[in-house]
């Protein structure tokens, strides 16, 4: 596919898209005339670094991680730094605050709903 129909596929602008290229992050073959082309499984890749970079997660540490998450049940990770180690532990930490955060903003957001709907529902005439 295209470009274009992999940016409309996975709601990311072409920009971005060749700035992940540029990053490493996915791959594009060319074609005789030099465009882009991305083979059905770079929108999944796409949307799973867009995921991440909403995690917070910086493109550098994405393109170390990218190819353990294709199978997570048999990660080799022979480059992995303690200082990588050390990273991945506070975004780990980082998003599991963010998730609590979340939810409980979730949680309150529905409570409030419940009530508005509560007293906006018709009242049972009496008579």
């Amino acid at each position: 596919m295209r470009i274009g129909e992999l940016s409309e596929r996975t709601g990311t602008p072409r920009r971005l898209l060749r700035y992940y290229e540029e990053q490493g992050l996915i791959v594009a073959d060319r074609t005789p005339n030099g465009y882009r082309t991305y083979d059905t499984a770079s929108v999944g890749r796409v949307v799973q670094i867009r995921g991440l970079l909403d995690a917070g997660l910086p493109t550098r540490l994405i393109k170390q991680i990218l190819p353990c998450l294709d199978k997570p049940q048999v990660i080799h990770f022979s480059d992995a730094t303690p200082e990588m180690l050390a990273t991945l532990e506070c975004e780990l930490d980082r998003m599991t605050s963010r998730i609590q955060c979340l939810t409980r903003n979730r949680d309150a957001i529905g409570a409030y709903l419940d009530a508005v709907r509560d007293n906006h529902r018709p009242q049972a005439a009496v008579g």
